[in-house]
């Protein structure tokens, strides 16, 4: 399932899909900012989006296999919850 496929769905629900867009659009840019701001979003029954601080460390470049240095750096993670993992089984 891409976005588009989650727009047509969220459009079987409310009048439009003019509106199911804004909907979507609007959920992806509050959990993007509440990420940005190093808030945890979490979502009973479904799972929790939270930033990671990833450390600095060493890597190659597979091309020429020269060490190079990785700048440590922020990354989103999420944790699915108990409910998700069981209706996946």
């Amino acid at each position: 399932m891409n976005k588009a496929d989650l727009v047509n769905e969220v459009a079987k629900v409310v009048k439009t899909k003019k509106e199911a867009q804004a909907a979507v659009d609007c959920v992806f840019a509050t959990i993007t900012n509440a990420l940005k701001k190093g808030d945890a979003v979490t979502l009973v029954g479904f799972g929790t989006f939270k930033v990671q601080q990833r450390k600095a460390r060493k890597g190659r470049n597979p091309q020429t296999g020269a060490e190079i240095f990785i700048e440590a750096r922020k990354v989103p993670r999420f944790v699915a919850g108990k409910p998700l993992k069981d209706g996946v089984r």
